[in-house]
C-alpha cells in the first residue's frame, strides 16, 4: 500500500508577495511546488525581477512548473492581472490554491506614521488580499484553499509596529468570516498562518534583531527565528486535502509565540 502524501500534483497555485527566494513567500511556493502544484510567483519591484525569474528556473529545473507575473495586489487591476496570467499560463480555467502572502511591514510608534504610511500598509495587507480574492474565488472549484500570511502581531500587540499589527489583525477577521462565506456554499478553506520572527534579507541584521528580541525571547520549541522552510511546510498542510476539516483557524507558525 502506497504511503499517505500531501501531494498537490496538478494543482494551480498563486502565492502573492513570492518573488524573493530567501522570502517567506519563496519558501511557501518551492514547497508547494516540490510537492507537485503548478505555481504562479508575484512579485511588484522591477528590483526584484531576475531572483523571482530564478526561483522559476529552479522550481523547472527540479521538474516543477511555474509562471512569473509581475502585479501589484494594491488595485483591483493589479490582481485580475495576476489571475488572469495565471490561467494562461497554466492553459486552464480553475486556480486551486491561492496565498495571500504578499504584505509590507513599516515600523514606527503610531504617533509617527504619516497618512501615506498608513495608506500603505493597509493598501497592501488588507485591501490587497481582498482584491486578489475577488479576482481568484470565481476560478475556484470545490475544494479550494485560500490561505492569508498573517502575523503573531496580530496577537501580541508590538509597541513598535502597532499599525502592522492591526493591519494583520483584519487579515486574520477576514480569514474567519471568508471561511464562513465561502465554506458550505462554495467548498473552499480559509486559514490564516501567522509566522513570529524570520530572518530575510527584507530586514538588515541589527534592525531584525531588534524587533524581534521580544518575540524570540517568548519561543516554546527553541531559541531562535523561525525560518522560510518552518513556514512553507505549515502552508502544504493546509494546501493539502489532509487539511479538508480544518477552516476559519489562526495556526500560529512561531515556535508558540502565540496560540
Amino acid at each position: 500500500m502506497p504511503a499517505d502524501t500531501l501531494s498537490l500534483e496538478g494543482k494551480i497555485a498563486i502565492v502573492t508577495g513570492s518573488g524573493r527566494e530567501n522570502g517567506i513567500g519563496g519558501g511557501i511556493a518551492l514547497r508547494l511546488a516540490t510537492n507537485g502544484a503548478y505555481i504562479t510567483i508575484n512579485y511588484v519591484s522591477d528590483s526584484v525581477t531576475s531572483r523571482a525569474q530564478a526561483l522559476a528556473d529552479k522550481i523547472r529545473a527540479l521538474g516543477g512548473r511555474a509562471a512569473v507575473v509581475q502585479a501589484s495586489v494594491e488595485t483591483p487591476e493589479g490582481a485580475q492581472r495576476i489571475v488572469q496570467e495565471t490561467l494562461k499560463a497554466f492553459e486552464t480555467d480553475r486556480i486551486d490554491i491561492l496565498v495571500n502572502n504578499a504584505g509590507v511591514g513599516v515600523a514606527g510608534e503610531t504617533l509617527e506614521h504619516t497618512p501615506d504610511v498608513i495608506d500603505r500598509i493597509f493598501d497592501i495587507n488588507v485591501k490587497g488580499p481582498i482584491y486578489v480574492a475577488q479576482a481568484v474565488v470565481p476560478h475556484m472549484p470545490p475544494g479550494g484553499r485560500i490561505i492569508n500570511i498573517t502575523s503573531t502581531a496580530s496577537k501580541v500587540g508590538m509597541h513598535d509596529m502597532p499599525v502592522y499589527g492591526a493591519s494583520k489583525a483584519a487579515l486574520d477577521s477576514l480569514t474567519y468570516s471568508w471561511a464562513k462565506e465561502w465554506g458550505r456554499s462554495r467548498g473552499l478553506t480559509v486559514n490564516s498562518v501567522a509566522p513570529g520572527p524570520v530572518m530575510t534579507d527584507i530586514l538588515t541584521e541589527e534592525f531584525g534583531e531588534n524587533i524581534t528580541k521580544e518575540q524570540r525571547q517568548m519561543t516554546r520549541a527553541a531559541d531562535r527565528p523561525g525560518t522560510i522552510e518552518d513556514i512553507g511546510d505549515a502552508v502544504l498542510l493546509l494546501a493539502s486535502e489532509k487539511s479538508r476539516w480544518i477552516t476559519g483557524q489562526y495556526i500560529s507558525v512561531s515556535g508558540g509565540v502565540t496560540n
